[in-house]
C-alpha cells in the first residue's frame, strides 16, 4: 500500500532553512503528482507546493520565490527546501500523492490527493 513518510522538520529562527523530506513506497512513484500541504495552528490544511509526475511545479503564493519542491524517482522521494523561513511557515508539513488525471487548477486542492504522509512540524521564532 502507499506509504509516505515525511522527515526533515525541526525549530528554525526567522530567515533560517529546513529540507523536508518525504520517502514514498508501495507504489509507482514516478507516475503520481506530489505536493505538499501544511496545517498551521488552528487553521485548516493549505497546498503549499505541487510537482506533477511531468515535473511542473505551482506553489502557493505565499512561498514563491522562497521555497522550492522537487524530486527523486530514483530514490522515490519527495523534497521542499525550505528558505527565509517566517514565523507563519509555522505548521505541520505533509506530503500527499494522486494518482491518475489532475487538473492544473487543483493542484494544489487538498481534496484532489488521496493519500497522506503523518506529517512534520516546522516551527520558526523570532
Amino acid at each position: 500500500q502507499v506509504q509516505l513518510v515525511e522527515s526533515g522538520g525541526g525549530s528554525v529562527q526567522a530567515g533560517g532553512s529546513l529540507r523536508l523530506s518525504c520517502a514514498a513506497s508501495g507504489f509507482a512513484f514516478n507516475l503520481y503528482h506530489m505536493a505538499w500541504f501544511r496545517q498551521p495552528p488552528g487553521k485548516e490544511r493549505e497546498g503549499v507546493a505541487s510537482i506533477q509526475r511531468d515535473s511542473i511545479t505551482a506553489y502557493a503564493d505565499s512561498v514563491k520565490g522562497r521555497f522550492t519542491i522537487s524530486r527523486d524517482n530514483v530514490k522515490n522521494t519527495l523534497y521542499l527546501q525550505m528558505n527565509s523561513l517566517k514565523v507563519e511557515d509555522t505548521a505541520i508539513y505533509y506530503c500527499a500523492a494522486r494518482g491518475g488525471e489532475i487538473f492544473r487548477a487543483l493542484v494544489l486542492s487538498v481534496d484532489e490527493y488521496s493519500d497522506w504522509g503523518q506529517g512534520t512540524q516546522v516551527t520558526v521564532s523570532s
